[in-house]
């Protein structure tokens, strides 16, 4: 007999609707998941509790107690990035063991513990910690392809996972690339040389993942990852109910209802005409390119959003071969969170700007000096030159050279002068500080679900148009004017807006003008009129796509004006100061 987690609530969203499904659409059905018998319900963790406060205005804590009371039967279970948590870089042990002790308390009754790159000394205090909460752990193989991979590796890793009291091993397949023959040997290996029950988590990227399950059942597998239909297949998992169907009749069958898997799909159909606008058609087609870009269902939907967010889909073919080159020159690393997103971040970056590693996000440069663990093998000389110059690479665990963080946390929240502040609150602000201070602020806006408004067409001026900050009000504008009849003033005058329409000109050097490289938020804003900066100077630090980027000035000189504010969004291109 074979058991089934169910992704529905998780994975199956993240992988073809960014992770955008509210609790609200979640809550009528959890009676009925929890009725089918599956073994787990994966309903926590990954980008969930990002996009909850992100995007959503949604308290994830929230979620999973509401989650938790209506799955009164069904296992809950979350994917835990080892020492990241559900973030992007690496956390102290003591916001580790306070996160698992939290979510343990909150509803999480399994534990699917992984790390980017394989390295288990960042996965072993969450594991602990998690066996101290008297919850189960999954410990997590990330199952990827490349020179420095292979079969052989995997078991002893999982050899090593059993060691440290897991209670099952999974192979996390997060692009889909496991095919049926490897399936099979590896799962058999794992039962034979670690004695473990085994689960398999494949992505339907390239169609191939229903026979690899096959494969792997014949081999013995415990347990399979599925998604309902109307959010399976694609980036997402294959689908349960044909899972089920063809484990029917066999010595695999999973002995669930299809009749109630039916009723369960019925819903979900209707719920996914909601989320419609977002769900791009190139999650959901078969990808057999993925067998050559390795990119996983998550990371797909996460490039596709960031493509689109800077108006440069357009380049969407080039960033695909841009990623395993990207990934060649980094050593290799599985791409699964966070490693994907720093892959395919920089990639995105390198086809945008139109110059390889021009822009180097800060999570580049951490992965690079091995603040995320040992790389697979090591990156490529001539990019870790470029990215962090002479510095050198770290060898220990990462977190070992993290002091402890939950007492800054609290005196931080707490100066926020907040109400009835929960232990929770505290643990999101530790995770994203930026934007769990406006989210528990209250000053969070749900995103419409709505289609976003198409692009504006692009301007008719000449090319004798010229650009313009125009400032009223405190607010910064740009608008672009053509002279007809009288002659334009010199390229790169500022024009400051008075409330009664006074126009002051300013010169400014159109070469000392420092710009956003691409749309984001600004996170730090590090000069003020008047300051004196050299070259290379950090002016502020821009937040996209989910990394902190450095803008620094091109040139010394004089501070003359300052554009940027903390906590605006800014668009590609768009001015953040002036230096002369």
């Amino acid at each position: 007999m074979v058991r089934i987690t169910e992704t529905i609530l998780r994975d199956a969203h993240q992988s073809l609707a960014a992770t955008r499904m509210r609790t609200a659409d979640m809550v009528p059905i959890i009676e009925k998941l929890d009725q089918v018998g599956f073994y787990s319900l994966e309903a926590w963790g990954g980008a969930t509790f990002d996009t909850c406060i992100r995007y959503l205005n949604e308290d994830p804590w929230e979620r999973l107690r509401i989650i938790k009371k209506a799955a009164k039967t069904t296992p809950i279970q979350m994917l835990l990035r080892g020492q990241n948590l559900v973030g992007y870089r690496h956390y102290s042990d003591d916001v580790v063991e306070k996160f698992v002790t939290l979510a343990s308390k909150n509803g999480v009754d399994i534990f699917r513990v992984f790390d980017a790159v394989n390295d288990i000394r960042n996965m072993e205090a969450s594991i602990k910690a998690a066996r101290k909460c008297g919850a189960r752990v999954q410990g997590t193989i990330c199952y990827t392809l490349s020179p420095v991979h292979s079969n052989d590796k995997f078991v002893e890793m999982a050899k090593e996972l059993a060691a440290l009291d897991c209670d099952s091993i999974c192979i996390k397949d997060m692009a889909g690339l496991i095919m049926p023959e490897p399936a099979a040997d590896l799962v058999s290996r794992l039962k034979k040389e670690v004695g473990l029950p085994v689960d398999l988590h494949c992505h339907c990227t390239n169609g191939i993942a229903p026979m690899s399950y096959y494969a792997a059942a014949g081999s013995g597998v415990d347990i399979l990852d599925t998604a309902m239909s109307p959010f399976g297949f694609g980036t997402s998992q294959p689908a349960t109910e044909s899972i089920v169907g063809a484990l029917q009749g066999t010595p695999y069958d999973t002995g669930l209802d299809l009749k109630l898997l039916a009723e369960i799909a019925e819903y979900f159909w209707k719920v996914k005409e909601k989320y419609g606008a977002i769900i791009d058609p190139i999650l959901e087609r078969i990808d057999v390119n993925v067998l050559v870009y390795q990119i996983p269902g998550g990371m797909l939907s996460n490039l596709v959003s960031q493509l689109k967010q800077q108006n440069k889909m357009e380049l969407y073919d080039a960033v695909l071969k841009e990623v395993p080159v990207v990934r060649r020159e980094l050593g290799y690393p599985p791409l699964v969170t966070p490693t994907s997103q720093i892959v395919g971040t920089q990639a995105v970056l390198n086809v945008v700007m139109g110059e390889r590693y021009k822009v180097v996000p800060k999570e580049v440069k951490d992965y690079v000096k091995g603040f995320y663990g040992r790389s697979p093998a090591p990156v490529d000389p001539e990019i870790q030159k470029k990215v962090i110059g002479d510095e050198q690479p770290i060898t220990v665990r990462p977190a070992d050279l993290l002091k402890p963080e939950m007492p800054g946390v609290i005196a931080a929240v707490n100066g926020l002068g907040l109400k009835n502040v929960k232990d929770e609150d505290y643990i999101t602000y530790a995770l994203y500080p930026p934007v769990a201070e406006k989210f528990l602020k209250g000053e969070i806006k749900p995103e419409a679900l709505e289609p976003k408004a198409a692009p504006a067409k692009k301007s008719k001026l000449g090319p004798s148009a010229r650009r313009f900050l125009i400032e009223m009000d405190g607010q910064v504008k740009e608008i672009r004017i053509e002279a007809l009849d009288a002659p334009l003033p010199p390229i790169g005058v500022a024009v400051t807006a008075q409330p009664q329409a006074e126009a002051v000109v300013e010169e400014a050097s159109s070469n000392g003008a420092v710009t956003s490289p691409m749309q984001g938020t600004i996170l730090k804003v590090n000069v003020k009129v008047g300051d004196s900066v050299k070259k290379g100077d950090v002016i502020a630090v821009l937040e996209a796509m989910k990394m902190e980027n450095d803008i620094v000035a091109h040139s010394s000189g004089t501070v003359k004006a300052v554009y940027a504010q903390k906590g605006k969004n800014v668009d590609a291109n768009a001015v953040l100061a002036v230096i002369e």
